[in-house]
């Protein structure tokens, strides 16, 4: 959840923005028919209608038409849009430059990815040493006709000789792991099929890896994931002889997965009953005993393995410390009472911390920006690894013994930067930088704090054109996420400078619920605590208005996921504040979210709709059971894919129908229903294309036109 992909930035060019004469009235839509079905539950008394029930079945037919008729509706509206061939164009235009991850090595071989600039995927690419001439090692490009066949490097085996790489197809979460031989790049017949959010963890001759039983036919991307396994392939076996390693099946929404210490050691068992909290067992490999070792049992805490050091466990935990710290566990005495204090918590959160060349690499954050330390082996701190600015750096990766190591920086107006760390002589230069054409001094990102409905100080950072004018009309894109520990910092979406060439703001607010500071600000935006996330949006909200940088009649809202859930929630409670919503990939309907995929696994930061005290307030906020008849909503424009398993577009399907029927003006309640795609856009032509619509429909309702 962590992990951020970054997009570097465009030449800036200065645009024309007017008032887009034609807009004085909004032209009405008519939405297709969405019969009602007569659906009501029970929930300790409480009757609640559900009435678009059927919509739940997304294979079947009448749903397949609904979807068309829905987009049928949407796309010929989006046509419309005078200028929404120019924003392509642009859009087009500023993601067509070369994007690079941070190298990583394997053996004598250094792994990388790149995307040429309008490439779908981005491509795999091997090079000998840091000299040596990059080549291919796999193009997800050549995977599907279409481009939206997906795949990454999830697992190496410790002698350097194989590689796994994970495909998913039309952007659902479902994975198959395939093995490749790093130095012929040679396919292996080795096939791991129905994997979800985990990768191979090798030892030996083949690797441990967590999978589901195949769902049933038709319910793929429906269906409840329940009973994970763990399983250990070995190479050139077919994955039916994959021998059991570990099940629980009087717990069958338990999530499980396992790593492998870097010297094959130790086997360590994640488990955990959702998004928050875990238990972590370990096994000595090398003892060859089968049972596992509690290190932590119970859920009320989250603990991670950093590494070993010989028979010495180096932990990562909140346990008793809401900001993290980092402990050490002796394998023969691993009780948590008898852990001692490498890294002490501070009044900064620790965000992460690694071990590479005999150092240890601590990443906290700091009014949700990064710092980075780094500590001897002892936890004696040597030096802060010096950055640019204000922004997020991340990376830091590698082996124990390794003398190099490879950082990205990046903030809004600073594109990704690769920066290359020499250990011994702790120096740091740039490795390679992206080759843009933007002048970041044309632009100034800022934070501010402002008070929420209880007086608590939320941190938000603001970006536009130095020396804009703020008279209250600018057109403002407010974005947030606000949930699962989860922390929103300061990075560069190429996206962006559409709104910022038209004089735009860009606002994103640090929500509690997040991880920004700790434990304890997460807490205080999870189950029965949540309407204060919401709270703290709409005092963002009302900050940009009350400053002046704009109006409710120029003011965009913006979240996907647990976001989308957010901006469901808020224009639903505070509905005259804002002039367009863009509720993306949302969780909707907060009754029935936990009887979906994974969502049982939202449970321990939601509540669930099966415990009375927990109903009273899901039900409270939950945004497709507070759509209000004959209330004006903002435009909308729903986001969801036929592929998203994760967050079933369902919730979508129901929130958008309700909304047609009962919107009390005729701003207009529109949904895009992407195809072959899933909790976001499956490739870089779906990704242009999304952001065209969201563009264009933000302009055109606020009653602007774009010149380029």
């Amino acid at each position: 959840m962590r992990k951020r992909q970054l997009f570097g930035l465009i030449p800036v060019i200065l645009l024309l923005l007017a008032p887009f004469g034609c807009q004085e009235k909004q032209p009405e839509v008519t939405y297709p028919v969405t019969e009602k079905g007569d659906v009501v539950d029970d929930y300790f008394g409480t009757k609640v209608a559900d009435p678009y029930r059927w919509l739940e079945d997304d294979q079947a037919e009448d749903v397949k038409q609904w979807v068309e008729s829905q987009n049928a509706v949407t796309f010929g509206y989006l046509e419309k849009i005078p200028f929404r061939d120019k924003i392509q164009a642009r859009l087009t235009e500023i993601y067509n430059y070369p994007r690079y991850s941070a190298p990583f090595r394997v053996g004598e071989y250094y792994f990388f990815t790149k995307n040429d600039g309008l490439q779908n995927q981005s491509v795999i690419y091997i090079q000998k040493g840091l000299d040596g001439e990059p080549r291919v090692f796999l193009d997800p490009n050549t995977l599907s006709p279409d481009g939206t066949t997906r795949a990454f490097l999830s697992g190496f085996s410790n002698d350097d000789r194989y590689a796994c790489y994970s495909r998913s197809e039309g952007g659902s979460d479902w994975t198959e792991i395939r093995v490749m031989e790093i130095e012929t790049g040679r396919e292996l017949e080795d096939r791991i099929q129905w994997t979800k959010f985990g990768g191979a963890a090798w030892h030996g001759e083949g690797f441990y890896y967590s999978g589901f039983d195949k769902p049933e036919e038709g319910k793929e991307l429906t269906a409840a994931n329940e009973n994970q396994k763990i399983f250990y392939h070995r190479l050139g076996t077919p994955q039916s002889e994959d021998p059991l390693i570990y099940a629980d099946p009087a717990n069958p929404r338990r999530y499980f997965n396992v790593d492998v210490s870097e010297d094959e050691r130790y086997l360590f068992l994640n488990i955990s009953e959702g998004t928050r909290g875990n238990e972590l067992f370990f096994k000595d490999l090398k003892a060859k005993k089968d049972e596992f070792v509690p290190l932590v049992q119970g859920f009320e805490f989250d603990t991670y393995v950093v590494n070993n050091l010989e028979d010495r466990l180096v932990l990562m935990t909140n346990m008793d410390a809401p900001n993290w710290k980092v402990v050490i566990a002796e394998a023969a005495n691993p009780a948590p009472e008898d852990w001692k204090v490498l890294l002490p918590e501070k009044t900064e959160v620790l965000n992460r911390a690694g071990i590479v060349g005999g150092k240890i690499f601590a990443s906290y954050l700091k009014d949700a920006s990064t710092h980075i330390y780094q500590h001897d082996l002892a936890g004696n701190l040597e030096k802060e690894i010096e950055l640019p600015a204000l922004g997020s750096a991340g990376g830091f990766g590698g082996k124990k013994e390794d003398p190099l190591t490879f950082y990205t920086f990046t903030s809004f107006t600073y594109p990704p930067t690769i920066y290359k760390y020499d250990i011994p002589t702790g120096t740091s230069e740039i490795f390679r930088k992206t080759e843009v054409k933007f002048d970041p001094a044309m632009f100034e990102a800022k934070q501010v704090f402002y008070p929420s409905k209880d007086g608590t100080k939320i941190p938000m950072f603001i970006v536009h054109k130095k020396g804009l004018e703020f008279d209250g009309k600018r057109p403002t894109y407010l974005y947030a996420y606000g949930g699962f520990n989860a922390s929103s910092t300061p990075y560069f979406n190429v996206s962006n400078i559409i709104l910022l060439e038209n004089d735009g703001v860009y606002a994103m607010a640090n929500l509690r619920g997040g991880g920004e500071y700790g434990e304890t600000w997460h807490k205080a935006g999870m189950l029965e605590n949540k309407q204060n996330v919401f709270d703290d949006f709409i005092a963002a909200a009302e900050y940009l208005i009350r400053e002046r940088y704009t109006s409710p009649a120029r003011l965009a809202i913006a979240g996907a996921s647990n976001g989308g859930l957010l901006v469901g929630a808020c224009m639903t409670q505070r509905p005259e504040l804002y002039k367009v919503a863009f509720p993306a990939v949302g969780v909707m309907d907060m009754l029935r979210f936990h009887k979906f995929t994974v969502g049982w696994g939202w449970v321990v930061e939601y509540g669930s709709s099966d415990d009375p005290e927990q109903f009273k307030y899901l039900y409270t906020y939950s945004p497709l059971h507070n759509i209000k008849d004959g209330v004006c909503y903002p435009a909308t424009l729903v986001t969801t894919a036929d592929h998203d398993d994760r967050v079933v577009p369902a919730h979508s399907f129901k929130f958008t129908a309700t909304l047609q029927e009962k919107q009390g003006c005729r701003n207009p309640m529109l949904i895009r229903i992407d195809t072959k795609s899933g909790h976001g856009a499956s490739n870089v032509t779906k990704a242009i294309e999304q952001l065209t619509d969201a563009w264009s429909f933000m302009f055109f309702n606020m009653g602007f036109a774009v010149d380029y």
